[in-house]
């Protein structure tokens, strides 16, 4: 699963994804709720980028008394059955969401855990696959999708022991344009992979001190 991640910035987004930049602004590293750019598939199949919020339900869309809950990721093993997911993902509504880096919770030093920075060994940027939606008033948002990664030497090193390891999909640039324009549910399944652990590089980045909470918000992942 991922949380919190580095988006690609607007030069990377033309040069290497070969998109214009949304007009809006975005942070230097994305968490629930922040808006951060994404690449879809126009009608005639050409990739195009909008800004949307990450987390598929933003907080603000939730309805009042029913208790907040996280859409960062969707499991590919019930994205089809779950309510903030199942019209996405059956529409085919398939996305790719820019970033360098992937950030993850790791706890071999100790009960604290630290966070660890991802990024790929012989590329600058990578496509995570994802799912978006838009809204009425024409926003759009969009979720991560993850697999499991218990047998990944280096995704199953992250998050608290004893659970179920997680990894986002990072998909190979030569099937960008396939799952970008794939519409078939059942197909897409055959994108979602790890890429092999000698692809990926990793190291200690910690959160920078925060002085309204002692707890880092990786602590609870």
């Amino acid at each position: 699963m991922c949380v919190n991640y580095v988006p690609v910035q607007r030069q990377l987004l033309r040069d290497v994804f070969g998109v214009e930049p949304p007009a809006d602004e975005w942070r230097a590293e994305t968490w629930k709720d922040y808006a951060a750019p994404i690449i879809v598939a126009n009608g005639d199949g050409r990739r195009d980028s909008r800004l949307g919020t990450f987390g598929m339900v933003p907080r603000w869309r939730i309805n009042e008394g029913i208790k907040v809950f996280d859409t960062m990721n969707a499991r590919l093993e019930t994205v089809g059955q779950k309510r903030s997911f199942s019209g996405a993902w059956n529409k085919g509504h398939f996305c790719l969401i820019p970033a360098t880096a992937v950030y993850e919770p790791n706890y071999e030093a100790g009960p604290k855990s630290v966070r660890y920075k991802i990024w790929l060994r012989d590329a600058p940027v990578f496509g995570i696959a994802g799912l978006w939606r838009d809204w009425p008033d024409g926003t759009h948002s969009f979720t991560m999708l993850t697999v499991n990664a218990d047998q990944h030497s280096v995704m199953n090193r992250m998050h608290k022991p004893g659970s179920e390891k997680r990894g986002v999909v990072m998909l190979p640039s030569e099937e960008w344009d396939d799952w970008l324009t794939c519409r078939d549910p059942e197909k897409a399944r055959t994108f979602l992979r790890l890429l092999p652990e000698d692809a990926m590089m990793t190291e200690p980045a910690p959160m920078p001190p925060r002085k309204a909470k002692a707890e880092s918000p990786m602590d609870s992942l």
